[in-house]
């Protein structure tokens, strides 16, 4: 059975994955349907916070170590 991530691990591949989960929104915002607009709008601000989130976690998971 694999082990599990620690936390590092898995904020790291947040961290890869934020930005492809935000450009996606953007483009389906662009070219999608005008009726999700607002939730896609959320969605895009959601995932901004997120990274934000993401980063700060890691820079005080570096200091600790």
């Amino acid at each position: 059975m694999p082990q599990p991530l620690s936390e590092r691990q898995s904020l790291k591949a947040e961290l890869a994955e934020i930005p492809r989960q935000i450009a996606a929104y953007w483009n389906e915002l662009e070219n999608g349907s005008p009726t999700r607009r607002e939730q896609l709008e959320w969605m895009i601000q959601e995932r901004e916070r997120r990274l934000t989130d993401v980063r700060a976690r890691l820079r005080a998971i570096k200091h600790e170590s």
